[in-house]
Protein backbone atom coordinates (compact mmCIF):
# COMPACT_ATOMS: atom_id res chain seq x y z
CA UNK A 1 0.00 0.00 0.00
CA UNK A 2 1.32 3.26 -0.75
CA UNK A 3 2.68 5.96 1.86
CA UNK A 4 -0.04 8.78 2.27
CA UNK A 5 2.01 11.66 1.11
CA UNK A 6 0.34 14.23 3.04
CA UNK A 7 1.29 11.89 5.98
CA UNK A 8 5.03 11.97 5.00
CA UNK A 9 5.08 15.55 4.57
CA UNK A 10 3.79 16.03 7.93
CA UNK A 11 6.63 13.71 9.42
CA UNK A 12 9.23 15.75 7.52
CA UNK A 13 8.38 19.06 8.63
CA UNK A 14 7.81 17.84 12.38
CA UNK A 15 11.19 15.79 11.92
CA UNK A 16 12.96 19.43 11.11
CA UNK A 17 10.93 20.74 13.79
CA UNK A 18 10.53 18.99 16.79
CA UNK A 19 14.18 17.86 19.31
CA UNK A 20 16.92 16.32 16.96
CA UNK A 21 16.43 12.65 17.38
CA UNK A 22 20.43 11.42 17.85
CA UNK A 23 21.93 8.24 18.31
CA UNK A 24 23.54 7.24 21.00
CA UNK A 25 26.57 8.94 21.87
CA UNK A 26 26.13 12.27 20.24
CA UNK A 27 26.14 15.45 21.44
CA UNK A 28 23.76 18.26 21.57
CA UNK A 29 23.65 20.24 18.13
CA UNK A 30 23.74 24.18 17.50
CA UNK A 31 20.58 25.81 17.30
CA UNK A 32 17.69 23.88 16.35
CA UNK A 33 15.50 25.09 13.25
CA UNK A 34 12.02 25.35 13.85
CA UNK A 35 10.31 24.53 10.89
CA UNK A 36 11.16 22.41 7.81
CA UNK A 37 12.30 24.62 5.10
CA UNK A 38 10.71 24.63 1.53
CA UNK A 39 13.82 22.64 0.10
CA UNK A 40 13.40 19.44 2.67
CA UNK A 41 9.91 19.61 1.92
CA UNK A 42 10.16 19.94 -1.74
CA UNK A 43 12.60 16.89 -0.88
CA UNK A 44 10.60 14.56 1.06
CA UNK A 45 7.85 15.07 -1.64
CA UNK A 46 9.82 13.56 -4.43
CA UNK A 47 11.45 11.24 -2.44
CA UNK A 48 8.12 9.62 -1.46
CA UNK A 49 6.66 9.77 -5.18
CA UNK A 50 10.19 7.25 -6.09
CA UNK A 51 9.16 4.77 -2.77
CA UNK A 52 5.25 4.62 -3.74
CA UNK A 53 6.82 4.20 -7.61
CA UNK A 54 9.46 1.17 -6.28
CA UNK A 55 6.80 -0.45 -4.64
CA UNK A 56 4.09 -0.23 -7.14
CA UNK A 57 6.65 -1.62 -9.74
CA UNK A 58 7.11 -4.41 -7.43
CA UNK A 59 10.34 -3.85 -5.11
CA UNK A 60 9.46 -5.22 -1.48
CA UNK A 61 12.23 -2.65 -0.17
CA UNK A 62 12.92 0.56 -1.56
CA UNK A 63 15.33 3.65 -0.34
CA UNK A 64 15.73 7.17 -2.00
CA UNK A 65 18.94 9.64 -1.29
CA UNK A 66 18.67 12.78 -2.33
CA UNK A 67 22.06 15.24 -2.04
CA UNK A 68 22.94 18.48 -3.15
CA UNK A 69 27.04 18.37 -3.14
CA UNK A 70 28.76 21.42 -2.81
CA UNK A 71 32.89 21.22 -3.03
CA UNK A 72 35.47 23.83 -3.48
CA UNK A 73 39.14 23.64 -3.59
CA UNK A 74 41.43 26.19 -3.51
CA UNK A 75 45.58 25.43 -4.51
CA UNK A 76 48.49 27.92 -4.62
CA UNK A 77 52.01 27.87 -5.49
CA UNK A 78 54.37 30.88 -4.14
CA UNK A 79 52.77 33.92 -4.84
CA UNK A 80 50.39 32.12 -7.42
CA UNK A 81 46.74 30.75 -7.30
CA UNK A 82 47.39 27.43 -9.50
CA UNK A 83 43.38 25.94 -9.18
CA UNK A 84 40.36 26.76 -7.89
CA UNK A 85 36.96 24.94 -8.09
CA UNK A 86 33.67 25.24 -7.33
CA UNK A 87 31.00 22.81 -8.34
CA UNK A 88 27.44 21.56 -6.73
CA UNK A 89 25.26 18.68 -8.07
CA UNK A 90 22.07 17.70 -7.35
CA UNK A 91 20.02 14.99 -8.08
CA UNK A 92 17.98 11.59 -6.23
CA UNK A 93 19.81 8.00 -6.33
CA UNK A 94 17.01 5.26 -5.99
CA UNK A 95 17.47 1.26 -4.82
CA UNK A 96 15.15 -1.25 -5.23
CA UNK A 97 15.22 -4.87 -3.28
CA UNK A 98 12.99 -7.10 -5.59
CA UNK A 99 13.49 -11.40 -4.81
CA UNK A 100 16.86 -11.03 -2.88
CA UNK A 101 18.28 -9.14 -5.33
CA UNK A 102 19.18 -4.66 -5.63
CA UNK A 103 18.56 -2.53 -8.71
CA UNK A 104 19.88 0.97 -8.56
CA UNK A 105 19.05 4.50 -10.73
CA UNK A 106 19.57 7.96 -10.44
CA UNK A 107 18.44 10.93 -12.59
CA UNK A 108 19.16 14.82 -11.98
CA UNK A 109 15.62 15.51 -13.07
CA UNK A 110 13.61 16.40 -10.08
CA UNK A 111 10.60 16.31 -11.21
CA UNK A 112 7.68 13.53 -10.72
CA UNK A 113 7.81 11.90 -13.99
CA UNK A 114 11.95 11.76 -13.96
CA UNK A 115 11.94 10.61 -10.29
CA UNK A 116 9.20 7.81 -11.08
CA UNK A 117 11.02 6.52 -14.01
CA UNK A 118 14.06 5.88 -12.35
CA UNK A 119 12.50 4.17 -8.94
CA UNK A 120 10.93 1.77 -12.01
CA UNK A 121 14.32 1.45 -13.46
CA UNK A 122 15.65 0.93 -10.26
CA UNK A 123 13.20 -2.36 -10.03
CA UNK A 124 13.88 -3.57 -13.47
CA UNK A 125 17.26 -3.74 -12.77
CA UNK A 126 16.66 -5.35 -9.88
CA UNK A 127 14.78 -8.43 -11.37
CA UNK A 128 17.72 -8.58 -13.87
CA UNK A 129 20.31 -8.93 -11.21
CA UNK A 130 18.82 -11.85 -9.84
CA UNK A 131 20.32 -13.91 -12.87
CA UNK A 132 23.75 -13.31 -11.11
CA UNK A 133 22.71 -12.91 -7.44
CA UNK A 134 25.54 -15.11 -5.43
CA UNK A 135 22.91 -14.86 -2.20
CA UNK A 136 19.85 -13.37 -1.69
CA UNK A 137 19.80 -10.16 0.37
CA UNK A 138 19.07 -10.74 3.52
CA UNK A 139 18.71 -7.31 5.60
CA UNK A 140 19.62 -7.14 9.51
CA UNK A 141 16.44 -5.06 11.36
CA UNK A 142 16.44 -1.16 12.15
CA UNK A 143 14.23 1.16 14.03
CA UNK A 144 12.61 3.29 11.44
CA UNK A 145 13.71 7.41 12.40
CA UNK A 146 12.97 10.58 11.45
CA UNK A 147 15.21 13.45 12.42
CA UNK A 148 17.79 15.78 11.60
CA UNK A 149 21.21 16.12 12.09
CA UNK A 150 23.60 19.16 11.45
CA UNK A 151 27.99 19.07 11.90
CA UNK A 152 28.19 21.39 14.78
CA UNK A 153 30.67 24.43 12.90
CA UNK A 154 30.55 28.35 13.84
CA UNK A 155 31.01 29.57 10.43
CA UNK A 156 30.15 27.47 7.51
CA UNK A 157 33.53 27.49 5.38
CA UNK A 158 31.41 27.83 1.73
CA UNK A 159 30.69 31.05 2.18
CA UNK A 160 33.68 32.78 3.59
CA UNK A 161 34.57 35.02 0.01
CA UNK A 162 37.74 33.33 -1.67
CA UNK A 163 39.62 36.40 -1.19
CA UNK A 164 40.22 35.67 1.84
CA UNK A 165 40.71 32.05 1.45
CA UNK A 166 43.72 33.32 -0.38
CA UNK A 167 45.14 36.45 1.52
CA UNK A 168 45.49 33.13 3.98
CA UNK A 169 47.20 31.21 1.71
CA UNK A 170 49.15 33.86 0.57
CA UNK A 171 50.25 34.66 3.87
CA UNK A 172 51.10 31.26 4.34
CA UNK A 173 53.34 30.78 1.44
CA UNK A 174 54.98 34.21 2.01
CA UNK A 175 55.87 33.07 5.68
CA UNK A 176 57.73 29.90 4.17
CA UNK A 177 59.42 31.76 1.41
CA UNK A 178 61.78 33.82 4.23
CA UNK A 179 63.05 30.88 5.26
CA UNK A 180 66.80 30.55 3.88
CA UNK A 181 67.05 28.04 1.42
CA UNK A 182 63.38 27.67 1.24
CA UNK A 183 62.75 27.88 -3.27
CA UNK A 184 59.26 26.65 -2.94
CA UNK A 185 56.09 26.38 -1.15
CA UNK A 186 52.18 25.02 -2.04
CA UNK A 187 49.10 25.47 -0.04
CA UNK A 188 45.71 24.28 -0.57
CA UNK A 189 41.97 24.43 0.83
CA UNK A 190 39.76 21.70 0.47
CA UNK A 191 35.84 22.38 1.40
CA UNK A 192 32.58 20.23 1.11
CA UNK A 193 28.87 20.81 2.28
CA UNK A 194 26.46 18.22 1.50
CA UNK A 195 23.09 17.97 2.35
CA UNK A 196 21.77 14.68 2.51
CA UNK A 197 17.76 13.43 3.02
CA UNK A 198 17.35 9.47 2.77
CA UNK A 199 13.68 7.69 2.83
CA UNK A 200 13.03 4.34 2.97
CA UNK A 201 9.95 2.06 3.07
CA UNK A 202 9.94 1.55 6.29
CA UNK A 203 9.70 4.55 7.70
CA UNK A 204 12.63 6.26 7.66
CA UNK A 205 12.82 9.68 6.88
CA UNK A 206 16.21 11.73 7.93
CA UNK A 207 18.41 15.03 6.97
CA UNK A 208 21.52 15.76 7.24
CA UNK A 209 23.67 18.04 6.88
CA UNK A 210 27.52 17.73 7.03
CA UNK A 211 30.61 19.96 6.60
CA UNK A 212 34.24 18.80 6.18
CA UNK A 213 37.27 20.91 6.13
CA UNK A 214 40.83 20.39 5.02
CA UNK A 215 44.34 22.50 4.43
CA UNK A 216 47.47 21.12 2.94
CA UNK A 217 50.60 22.65 3.23
CA UNK A 218 54.14 21.61 1.71
CA UNK A 219 57.70 23.54 1.08
CA UNK A 220 60.83 22.40 -0.71
CA UNK A 221 64.37 23.42 0.41
CA UNK A 222 67.44 23.30 -2.34
CA UNK A 223 71.08 23.84 -1.29
CA UNK A 224 74.89 22.15 -2.25
CA UNK A 225 73.20 20.25 -5.33
CA UNK A 226 70.43 18.72 -2.63
CA UNK A 227 66.20 19.35 -2.77
CA UNK A 228 64.48 18.04 -0.05
CA UNK A 229 60.47 18.46 0.70
CA UNK A 230 58.75 18.64 3.83
CA UNK A 231 54.44 18.23 3.89
CA UNK A 232 52.72 19.15 7.18
CA UNK A 233 50.22 16.53 8.81
CA UNK A 234 46.99 18.78 8.40
CA UNK A 235 44.25 16.68 8.75
CA UNK A 236 40.46 16.73 7.47
CA UNK A 237 37.95 17.60 10.19
CA UNK A 238 33.99 18.12 10.52
CA UNK A 239 34.25 21.98 11.48
CA UNK A 240 34.00 24.87 10.06
CA UNK A 241 35.95 27.89 8.93
CA UNK A 242 36.23 28.18 12.66
CA UNK A 243 39.08 25.14 12.51
CA UNK A 244 41.46 26.57 9.09
CA UNK A 245 41.65 29.49 11.38
CA UNK A 246 42.97 27.31 14.54
CA UNK A 247 45.76 25.98 12.65
CA UNK A 248 47.05 29.38 12.36
CA UNK A 249 49.05 28.48 9.15
CA UNK A 250 50.69 31.54 8.56
CA UNK A 251 52.41 31.18 12.12
CA UNK A 252 53.29 27.89 11.69
CA UNK A 253 54.60 27.98 8.54
CA UNK A 254 58.55 29.05 8.95
CA UNK A 255 58.34 26.26 11.55
CA UNK A 256 57.49 23.75 9.16
CA UNK A 257 59.38 25.15 5.97
CA UNK A 258 62.49 25.07 8.70
CA UNK A 259 62.08 20.71 8.71
CA UNK A 260 62.66 20.83 4.69
CA UNK A 261 65.89 22.88 5.23
CA UNK A 262 66.73 20.37 8.00
CA UNK A 263 66.30 17.57 5.70
CA UNK A 264 69.13 18.70 3.49
CA UNK A 265 71.76 17.82 6.23
CA UNK A 266 70.48 14.93 7.57
CA UNK A 267 72.38 11.63 6.95
CA UNK A 268 71.15 8.65 5.09
CA UNK A 269 70.49 5.41 7.06
CA UNK A 270 72.03 2.67 7.41
CA UNK A 271 69.82 -0.42 6.82
CA UNK A 272 68.65 -3.01 9.63
CA UNK A 273 66.93 -3.75 12.58
CA UNK A 274 65.59 -0.69 15.12
CA UNK A 275 62.87 -0.12 17.25
CA UNK A 276 60.29 1.60 15.59
CA UNK A 277 58.78 4.94 16.99
CA UNK A 278 55.65 6.05 15.11
CA UNK A 279 54.25 8.95 15.74
CA UNK A 280 50.75 9.35 15.09
CA UNK A 281 50.67 11.71 12.27
CA UNK A 282 52.46 8.66 10.56
CA UNK A 283 50.70 5.82 12.51
CA UNK A 284 46.88 6.80 11.13
CA UNK A 285 48.01 6.07 7.55
CA UNK A 286 49.65 2.22 8.32
CA UNK A 287 46.22 1.58 10.72
CA UNK A 288 44.14 2.47 7.15
CA UNK A 289 45.81 0.46 5.49
CA UNK A 290 46.60 -2.73 7.78
CA UNK A 291 43.27 -2.62 9.27
CA UNK A 292 40.90 -0.58 7.91
CA UNK A 293 40.59 -2.18 4.70
CA UNK A 294 41.54 -5.78 5.64
CA UNK A 295 38.12 -5.77 7.95
CA UNK A 296 36.39 -4.44 5.74
CA UNK A 297 33.87 -7.63 5.21
CA UNK A 298 33.17 -7.60 1.72
CA UNK A 299 36.72 -7.45 0.95
CA UNK A 300 37.48 -10.61 3.38
CA UNK A 301 34.29 -12.30 1.27
CA UNK A 302 35.89 -11.94 -2.12
CA UNK A 303 33.04 -9.24 -3.37
CA UNK A 304 35.10 -6.13 -2.97
CA UNK A 305 38.82 -6.31 -4.87
CA UNK A 306 39.25 -2.84 -6.24
CA UNK A 307 41.93 -0.44 -4.94
CA UNK A 308 44.80 -2.72 -3.83
CA UNK A 309 42.96 -6.32 -3.46
CA UNK A 310 40.73 -8.54 -0.75
CA UNK A 311 41.89 -9.14 2.43
CA UNK A 312 44.31 -11.65 4.33
CA UNK A 313 41.48 -11.68 7.41
CA UNK A 314 39.65 -14.63 5.99
CA UNK A 315 37.89 -16.71 5.47
CA UNK A 316 35.98 -14.90 8.42
CA UNK A 317 35.37 -18.83 10.73
CA UNK A 318 39.18 -18.68 11.09
CA UNK A 319 38.93 -15.14 12.24
CA UNK A 320 36.85 -13.94 14.12
CA UNK A 321 37.79 -14.25 18.21
CA UNK A 322 40.81 -16.45 16.69
CA UNK A 323 42.98 -14.02 14.69
CA UNK A 324 45.73 -12.44 17.18
CA UNK A 325 46.06 -9.21 15.27
CA UNK A 326 48.33 -7.87 17.97
CA UNK A 327 49.28 -7.74 21.64
CA UNK A 328 46.71 -7.01 24.54
CA UNK A 329 47.59 -3.67 24.56
CA UNK A 330 45.85 -3.50 21.22
CA UNK A 331 42.21 -1.95 21.26
CA UNK A 332 41.18 -0.90 17.70
CA UNK A 333 37.91 0.67 17.48
CA UNK A 334 35.50 1.64 14.89
CA UNK A 335 33.47 4.49 14.95
CA UNK A 336 31.10 6.83 13.83
CA UNK A 337 30.23 9.22 16.57
CA UNK A 338 33.68 11.00 17.46
CA UNK A 339 33.99 14.53 17.70
CA UNK A 340 35.44 16.37 14.77
CA UNK A 341 36.02 13.17 13.09
CA UNK A 342 35.22 13.24 8.87
CA UNK A 343 33.13 9.73 9.44
CA UNK A 344 30.97 11.71 11.93
CA UNK A 345 27.06 11.61 11.74
CA UNK A 346 23.90 10.57 13.22
CA UNK A 347 22.96 8.01 10.74
CA UNK A 348 24.25 5.98 7.92
CA UNK A 349 22.98 5.61 4.19
CA UNK A 350 20.50 3.14 5.32
CA UNK A 351 19.64 4.49 8.15
CA UNK A 352 20.87 2.75 10.86
CA UNK A 353 22.00 5.43 13.92
CA UNK A 354 25.55 5.54 14.32
CA UNK A 355 27.92 3.19 16.03
CA UNK A 356 30.86 2.59 18.12
CA UNK A 357 32.38 -0.82 18.47
CA UNK A 358 35.80 -2.51 19.18
CA UNK A 359 37.24 -4.52 15.72
CA UNK A 360 40.04 -5.60 17.65
CA UNK A 361 39.80 -6.08 21.65
CA UNK A 362 43.26 -7.07 23.87
CA UNK A 363 45.08 -7.86 20.43
CA UNK A 364 42.11 -10.00 19.30
CA UNK A 365 39.88 -9.84 15.81
CA UNK A 366 36.90 -9.21 17.11
CA UNK A 367 34.04 -7.84 14.66
CA UNK A 368 34.00 -6.73 10.36
CA UNK A 369 32.84 -3.33 9.25
CA UNK A 370 29.45 -4.04 8.50
CA UNK A 371 26.28 -2.75 6.50
CA UNK A 372 22.32 -4.35 6.74
CA UNK A 373 23.20 -6.27 3.93
CA UNK A 374 26.48 -7.85 5.08
CA UNK A 375 25.34 -8.50 9.26
CA UNK A 376 23.57 -11.63 8.05
CA UNK A 377 26.78 -13.41 7.05
CA UNK A 378 28.54 -13.35 9.99
CA UNK A 379 26.28 -13.12 12.81
CA UNK A 380 25.95 -16.35 14.39
CA UNK A 381 30.08 -15.86 14.22
CA UNK A 382 30.52 -12.42 16.00
CA UNK A 383 26.87 -12.59 17.65
CA UNK A 384 25.95 -9.23 15.80
CA UNK A 385 22.62 -9.65 14.16
CA UNK A 386 22.60 -5.71 13.29
CA UNK A 387 24.76 -3.86 11.47
CA UNK A 388 26.91 -1.44 12.57
CA UNK A 389 26.13 1.22 10.22
CA UNK A 390 29.14 1.39 7.27
CA UNK A 391 26.69 1.96 4.49
CA UNK A 392 27.87 5.20 2.41
CA UNK A 393 27.27 6.60 -1.26
CA UNK A 394 29.56 9.53 -1.89
CA UNK A 395 26.93 11.51 -4.70
CA UNK A 396 22.98 11.38 -5.01
CA UNK A 397 24.25 9.06 -8.38
CA UNK A 398 26.39 6.62 -6.64
CA UNK A 399 25.06 3.61 -4.90
CA UNK A 400 25.48 3.01 -0.92
CA UNK A 401 27.88 0.01 -0.18
CA UNK A 402 30.39 -1.03 2.86
CA UNK A 403 32.86 2.08 3.55
CA UNK A 404 35.03 2.23 6.48
CA UNK A 405 34.58 4.15 9.29
CA UNK A 406 36.67 6.08 11.74
CA UNK A 407 39.26 3.30 13.07
CA UNK A 408 41.48 4.05 15.68
CA UNK A 409 44.12 2.84 18.07
CA UNK A 410 43.03 3.52 21.80
CA UNK A 411 45.28 5.08 23.59
CA UNK A 412 47.21 3.35 26.82
CA UNK A 413 45.15 3.84 30.68
CA UNK A 414 48.48 4.94 31.68
CA UNK A 415 49.29 8.85 29.92
CA UNK A 416 52.48 7.52 28.52
CA UNK A 417 54.11 10.44 26.29
CA UNK A 418 55.97 10.57 23.28
CA UNK A 419 59.18 11.41 25.48
CA UNK A 420 58.62 8.24 27.06
CA UNK A 421 58.82 6.28 24.35
CA UNK A 422 61.84 7.59 23.06
CA UNK A 423 63.81 7.58 26.43
CA UNK A 424 62.87 3.78 26.77
CA UNK A 425 64.41 3.34 23.70
CA UNK A 426 68.37 2.23 23.14
CA UNK A 427 68.67 2.25 19.17
CA UNK A 428 65.73 3.11 16.79
CA UNK A 429 64.19 5.09 14.52
CA UNK A 430 61.10 7.50 14.76
CA UNK A 431 58.60 9.04 11.81
CA UNK A 432 57.24 12.06 11.49
CA UNK A 433 54.63 12.35 9.48
CA UNK A 434 53.16 10.28 6.31
CA UNK A 435 55.04 9.34 3.36
CA UNK A 436 54.82 7.01 0.31
CA UNK A 437 53.36 3.45 0.94
CA UNK A 438 53.07 0.00 -0.79
CA UNK A 439 50.81 -3.19 0.20
CA UNK A 440 49.56 -6.46 -1.34
CA UNK A 441 46.74 -7.21 -2.63
CA UNK A 442 45.81 -9.33 0.51
CA UNK A 443 46.91 -6.18 2.73
CA UNK A 444 49.43 -8.55 4.52
CA UNK A 445 53.32 -7.18 3.16
CA UNK A 446 53.90 -3.97 3.18
CA UNK A 447 56.49 -0.88 3.24
CA UNK A 448 55.72 2.79 4.41
CA UNK A 449 57.93 5.71 4.51
CA UNK A 450 57.39 9.35 5.93
CA UNK A 451 58.38 12.88 5.68
CA UNK A 452 60.90 13.10 8.48
CA UNK A 453 63.46 10.78 10.00
CA UNK A 454 65.08 10.41 13.43
CA UNK A 455 67.86 8.27 15.04
CA UNK A 456 67.46 7.59 18.68
CA UNK A 457 70.35 6.44 20.94
CA UNK A 458 69.81 5.67 24.56
CA UNK A 459 67.09 7.18 25.28
CA UNK A 460 67.44 10.45 23.03
CA UNK A 461 66.98 11.96 19.61
CA UNK A 462 70.32 12.27 18.25
CA UNK A 463 69.99 13.63 14.64
CA UNK A 464 68.26 13.59 11.73
CA UNK A 465 68.09 10.67 8.83
CA UNK A 466 66.94 10.49 5.62
CA UNK A 467 65.77 7.82 2.79
CA UNK A 468 63.89 5.75 5.00
CA UNK A 469 61.53 3.32 4.82
CA UNK A 470 60.08 0.46 7.16
CA UNK A 471 58.72 -3.21 6.40
CA UNK A 472 56.18 -6.00 7.19
CA UNK A 473 53.47 -7.86 7.05
CA UNK A 474 50.63 -6.66 9.03
CA UNK A 475 50.26 -9.35 12.14
CA UNK A 476 54.27 -9.59 12.34
CA UNK A 477 54.32 -5.87 12.93
CA UNK A 478 51.43 -5.04 14.86
CA UNK A 479 52.29 -8.32 17.23
CA UNK A 480 55.84 -6.40 17.61
CA UNK A 481 53.94 -2.97 19.58
CA UNK A 482 55.39 -3.18 22.87
CA UNK A 483 54.76 0.71 23.65
CA UNK A 484 51.54 3.07 22.95
CA UNK A 485 50.77 6.82 24.00
CA UNK A 486 48.20 7.41 26.57
CA UNK A 487 45.00 10.12 26.13
CA UNK A 488 47.32 13.00 26.13
CA UNK A 489 49.36 11.80 23.30
CA UNK A 490 46.36 11.00 20.88
CA UNK A 491 46.23 12.29 18.08
CA UNK A 492 43.27 12.25 14.75
CA UNK A 493 44.58 11.89 11.52
CA UNK A 494 42.64 11.05 8.48
CA UNK A 495 42.23 11.62 4.63
CA UNK A 496 39.82 13.82 3.07
CA UNK A 497 39.18 10.99 0.21
CA UNK A 498 39.53 7.31 0.65
CA UNK A 499 39.27 5.42 -2.94
CA UNK A 500 37.06 2.31 -2.71
CA UNK A 501 34.82 0.25 -5.48
CA UNK A 502 34.26 -0.09 -9.20
CA UNK A 503 33.06 2.54 -10.88
CA UNK A 504 35.16 4.44 -7.69
CA UNK A 505 33.69 6.09 -5.00
CA UNK A 506 35.40 8.43 -2.48
CA UNK A 507 34.97 8.93 1.14
CA UNK A 508 35.79 10.84 4.48
CA UNK A 509 37.58 8.90 7.03
CA UNK A 510 39.53 9.63 10.12
CA UNK A 511 42.02 7.53 12.36
CA UNK A 512 43.07 9.05 15.85
CA UNK A 513 46.12 6.94 17.47
CA UNK A 514 49.15 7.90 19.95
CA UNK A 515 52.54 7.34 19.72
CA UNK A 516 53.69 3.59 18.91
CA UNK A 517 56.69 1.59 19.33
CA UNK A 518 57.42 -1.46 17.63
CA UNK A 519 60.43 -3.82 17.90
CA UNK A 520 62.95 -5.21 15.66
CA UNK A 521 61.65 -3.59 12.41
CA UNK A 522 63.25 -4.05 8.82
CA UNK A 523 64.33 -0.59 7.76
CA UNK A 524 65.65 -0.03 4.80
CA UNK A 525 67.54 2.35 2.96
CA UNK A 526 65.46 4.17 0.00
CA UNK A 527 67.82 6.34 -1.85
CA UNK A 528 71.81 5.81 -2.58
CA UNK A 529 74.59 6.06 0.16
CA UNK A 530 76.72 9.45 0.31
Amino acid sequence: MSTNRRDFVRAGAAAAAGALLLPRGLGAQPAKRLIATPTEIFEGEIALEALNAARDAGAQYADARVGRYRRQALNTRERQITSVSDAESYGIGVRALVDGSWGFASTATMTKDAVVQCARTAVRLARAARTTQRRPVELAPVAPVKGTWITPIVKDPIEVPIEEKVALLFATNEAALKVPKIRFCTSGLQLLREVKTLATTEGTLITQTFIRSEASFSATAAGDGLVETFSEELPPRSEGWEYIESLDMPAHAAEWAQVAVEKLSARTVDAGRYDLILQPTNLWLTIHESIGHPTELDRAMGFEANFAGTSFVSPPEKMINKLKYGPSLMNIQGDRTQEHSVGLCAWDDEGVPADKWLIIDKGMFKEYQTTREQAAWVSKLSGTKRSHGCSYADSWDTVQFQRMPNVSLLPAEKDVTLNDIVAATDRGVMIRNRGSWSIDHQRYNFSFSGQAFYEVKGGKVVGMLKDVAYQANTPVFWNSMDMIGGKSSYWLGGTFSDGKGEPPQSNSISHGCPPARFRNVNIVNTGRAV
